[in-house]
């Protein structure tokens, strides 16, 4: 049990480090593709502490799933969507 959590780990962090080798891949992009994104991430990784008992805060999860503060991200890396990903998201009402 203990070597499935460590692979689950490690492909959680590969994961993490793929999303960051790609930051031109906007949310929105992972969410009409895919139905998440890194916010969705960030709420699961949430879920997950609180499931086991573990206070942590949801900028803090963001932060450990964009691996900085999230407003800086933000601010770096988040393109304005366009109208056709915004009606893509809309028509799919993509659940988190």
């Amino acid at each position: 049990m203990d070597s499935r959590i460590e692979l689950e780990a490690a492909a959680f962090r590969r994961l993490l480090a793929h999303l960051d080798s790609r930051k031109d891949v906007q949310n929105i992009d992972l969410m009409n593709l895919a139905g998440f994104c890194r916010n969705c991430l960030s709420k699961w990784y949430l879920a997950a502490a609180a499931e086991r008992g573990e206070t942590i805060s949801y900028d803090a999860a963001r932060e450990v799933v964009y691996g900085m503060p999230y407003e800086e991200w933000k601010q770096r890396y988040q393109q304005e969507s366009t109208a056709s990903q915004q009606q893509q998201f809309a028509a799919q009402k993509p659940s988190h």
